[in-house]
């Protein structure tokens, strides 16, 4: 009987082992401090999920057209603990975002400040993960 117990533990175990893991990544690893940018849109989607909340903007660009942005954030805990609460971004909130651009070239970058219109500024960044700090 032990050794079924042990039998099933492992293959539980071995099964657990195979599945892809959604690793938490440091700052350098994701994004690049030397490609800061600005970008300023209006809220579409905000993930307030571990391990990092995200916000969503649509952006417009000189030509007319629109670009759809991912911004990670810190996580939900931090963000709220630094005056984000969930009405602080609701949907069509114009924002601008100081953050810094992901190394695979995708629409996606780390948020360090989020500005909004009346000049109030949170900061949003994830220091401690090699990333700039506040």
């Amino acid at each position: 009987m032990a050794f079924r117990v042990a039998a099933v533990v492992a293959a539980v175990g071995l099964g657990a082992a195979a599945l892809p893991a959604a690793a938490h990544h440091s700052f350098s690893g994701e994004f690049d401090v030397n490609k800061p940018i600005k970008l300023e849109g209006t809220v579409t989607k905000v993930e307030w999920i571990n391990p990092h909340a995200w916000i969503h903007i649509d952006v417009k660009r000189p030509d007319g057209t629109v670009e759809s942005w991912a911004i990670e954030g810190g996580t939900p805990n931090t963000l709220m603990r630094r005056g984000f609460t969930k009405d602080s971004l609701k949907t069509g909130t114009a924002i601008v975002v100081d953050g810094y651009l992901a190394r695979d070239g995708s629409r996606k970058a780390n948020g360090r400040d989020v500005t909004f219109l009346d000049g109030r500024k949170l900061f949003m960044g994830t220091p401690g993960q090699g990333g700039p700090q506040q």
